[in-house]
């Protein structure tokens, strides 16, 4: 045989290997491909099968404080705790948060006034998790509570027209009190603005929500607040007229009406609920709202008692 045939047939068993081996090489890149994608598949499944279930109890939830009677709209609820199936099936989860909007609350108005009520649970269980409803228990390490006040209903409780509320940055930053201004909340330096009717006020004569709709005399003011609570009360305090450096009205006061004008921003509001009746312990602004909140430490919620 030719040293050409001898070459030929050499080169030709390499092809033939080298394709085995390709062929080889493929079909575990094949394999592990499958591979892959089953795990990513399996991983979905779980992950969607996990959220349905949270989705589901954090309806039951909402559902179940919807029963209390101050509850009007059904609230928001988010449960803490991933994965949440391993957590329900040991009935300990880490926390809960539930927001319930526009709750009524006593005041002088005649349109009403609406508040956002909140809670924070700490660590909690239930009987069945699975299955919440309006007289079960939940068991808990803590819970923080807080009824929220808008400019809205604020200015409402205190008869201000178009009330509107600013917590102020610190003195060396920019800004109304925003994160970027590392300050999210303020008790005292509080600042309101808003419209006063002056006297004389006729007997009889109905305030309306705006200023804009009232024929009276009339003044736009700036006013620095102090919040506290007082007898479980939100307490406003106005300790003078604001010419700080945020934005605000810098309006001429005749002197003879200074003192009613700042009174108009002090008050002791009406009782205001908070969640499963937490003792209100302290007031302050956040951003454009004001709350009142309390906490309270390990005990036994119902969620129609919300």
């Amino acid at each position: 045989m030719s040293r050409f045939a001898v070459n030929k047939a050499s080169g030709g068993g390499r092809q033939r290997v080298s394709r085995r081996r390709h062929g080889h090489r493929h079909r575990g890149r094949r394999i592990l491909g499958v591979g892959i994608v089953g795990v990513v598949v399996v991983a979905l499944v779980l992950l969607l099968t996990d959220t349905v279930a949270a989705m589901r109890t954090e309806h039951d939830l909402s559902r179940a404080l919807l029963a209390s009677p101050r509850v009007t709209y059904e609230p928001e609820v988010t449960i803490s705790g991933f994965p949440f199936l391993t957590h329900a099936r040991a009935d300990d989860f880490g926390g809960a948060v539930i927001t319930a909007r526009g709750v009524a609350v006593t005041c002088p108005s005649p349109a009403g006034c609406r508040a956002e009520l909140g809670a924070t649970l700490g660590r909690w269980s239930t009987p069945d998790a699975f299955d919440i409803e309006s007289g079960d228990v939940l068991h808990t390490a803590s819970v923080d509570a807080y009824t929220r006040l808008d400019s809205v209903n604020l200015g409402r409780m205190l008869g201000i027209l178009d009330l509107t509320v600013n917590t102020p940055a610190p003195e060396d930053k920019a800004g109304g009190g925003g994160p970027g201004d590392g300050l999210l909340r303020r008790t005292s330096g509080v600042l309101l603005t808003g419209t006063v009717p002056l006297p004389p006020i006729p007997t009889g004569t109905r305030i309306p929500p705006s200023a804009s709709a009232y024929p009276g005399p009339k003044v736009k003011v700036s006013v620095a607040v102090d919040l506290s609570v007082v007898d479980g009360r939100l307490r406003i305090s106005a300790t003078d007229f604001y010419r700080g450096p945020e934005e605000h009205v810098d309006a001429d006061v005749a002197d003879d009406l200074r003192g009613y004008v700042l009174s108009r921003f002090t008050a002791t509001l009406p009782p205001m609920p908070l969640p499963w009746q937490t003792t209100p312990t302290e007031a302050h602004s956040e951003g454009s709202d004001v709350l009142l909140t309390g906490t309270r430490g390990a005990t036994d919620l119902v969620p129609s008692d919300f």
